[in-house]
């Protein structure tokens, strides 16, 4: 069974697990990845850190989202 997300999690993890239905998933919660993924911080940003610095809404909601689709 794979691991399930957690919000230590990082934004790069979402994405080279999920590819471009965890891009969706962040985009629908608010955090842009922009063109190309090209800022190096906010990739290995946590999920808990980018929802409390308000790039990210609802992180359980995400959450439940990203473990579904895993």
């Amino acid at each position: 069974m794979p691991e399930l997300f957690s919000p230590q999690h990082k934004v790069r993890e979402v994405v080279d697990r999920l590819g471009e239905r965890g891009r969706e998933a962040l985009r629908k919660h608010g955090y842009d990845l922009g063109e190309g993924f090209v800022d190096v911080l906010s990739q290995y940003q946590t999920l808990e850190h980018a929802a409390r610095t308000e790039r990210l809404r609802d992180l359980d909601g995400l959450l439940r989202e990203l473990n579904a689709a895993a």
